[in-house]
């Protein structure tokens, strides 16, 4: 999907006292209200996959080919329009964000944790094989259409392939652990969480399992006027904001330098992930934590039965590589 940057316009306006207008127009973002919409849309499909612990809502991004607008739009976050939010120049500052960009793909990946996170903890606790099948499928294509797109395998980009996989294969397969629930604990898992968020095949949501706050932070969204909950929630988004703006900068830095290497380790954590997505696993060990059930340990295994389930799983596994294969070609299209 093009994005127009209205460079001439931003650099016509900026000896010049802005209207609100001006300088929201100014922003790089959608150039029309379908193309808007087609933003918000795949900001849907990244926040249902923020929520689900082992799919992460940077191979979305990434698929869907706006990984690298996402991080110039963060990067746009900056000293400049720091200096004039100081200056008490709010409408400069404003120009200076890629404001249209971020308020269309925010708002859908707002509305998927909003309206489906309760949908996906159903589906992944009542039918698993078939949910995570589907995903499986998503993540197989995805490591497919982001890994053509190196230009050769051999030496460095051959090297971060193999460093992101196992990376990623011993990230995916730690097991949750108990910390503390104190306000620093608090802050330290959302820059640490948010920074998986936007890594393609690390999920945000299980590192906040293996950090032992996935329940303890959902929990609080639930009731989120209370009091203490509240203070929870923006000394967690407060950690959230610190990660994001620094790792975001970090990442756009070698995808601008390094391109070819960054891409083979962005699809080695994709690779090194799918431990995590096989559908049919067996549990060694599971604890309670706040009345639900969670898995501590367990196992990936074979299918017991050609039964209609494996043949629908397998279904559901090709229909997932189709649909990223689909989408790639339309956003293709659309460029």
């Amino acid at each position: 999907m093009p994005v127009k940057l209205n460079l001439a316009k931003r650099n016509k306006m900026k000896n010049k006292n802005l209207t609100w207008k001006e300088a929201f127009s100014a922003s790089p973002g959608p150039a029309s209200s379908k193309e808007a919409a087609i933003l918000t849309l795949k900001g849907l499909c990244m926040g249902s996959a923020d929520i689900i612990p082992g799919v992460s809502g940077g191979t979305i991004a990434l698929i869907t080919g706006i990984y690298s607008q996402l991080l110039r739009a963060i990067k746009s976050i900056g000293l400049e329009m720091a200096g004039k939010l100081l200056k008490f120049d709010v409408r400069g500052a404003l120009s200076e964000v890629h404001i249209r960009f971020l308020l269309s793909l925010f708002a859908g990946i707002i509305l998927a944790i909003l309206s489906l996170a309760r949908l996906m903890n159903f589906l992944l606790h009542n039918y698993p094989v078939p949910t995570w099948s589907l995903f499986f499928g998503l993540i197989a294509a995805s490591i497919f259409v982001v890994g053509r797109q190196v230009r050769g395998w051999i030496g460095n980009p051959g090297f971060w392939f193999i460093a992101g996989t196992v990376a990623a294969y011993f990230i995916v397969g730690m097991i949750p652990v108990s910390t503390p629930e104190k306000l620093w604990f608090i802050f330290i898992s959302g820059v640490i969480a948010i920074c998986a968020m936007i890594l393609p095949g690390i999920s945000g949501a299980f590192i906040l399992l293996i950090l032992g706050k996935y329940e303890f932070i959902t929990g609080t969204l639930k009731n989120p006027f209370i009091q203490n909950n509240m203070l929870i929630i923006i000394v967690f988004c407060a950690g959230c904001a610190v990660g994001l703006l620094g790792f975001s900068r970090i990442l756009n830095y070698f995808l601008e330098n390094y391109y070819n290497s960054a891409l083979a380790f962005l699809t080695g954590l994709m690779t090194g992930s799918m431990q995590k997505i096989w559908p049919w696993k067996e549990v060694l060990s599971s604890k309670i934590i706040r009345g639900k059930e969670h898995v501590m340990a367990y196992s990936n295994v074979l299918p017991k039965e050609l039964d209609a389930e494996f043949f629908f799983a397998v279904s559901l596994v090709i229909f997932g590589f189709i649909l990223v294969i689909s989408l790639e070609r339309l956003t293709m299209d659309k460029t």
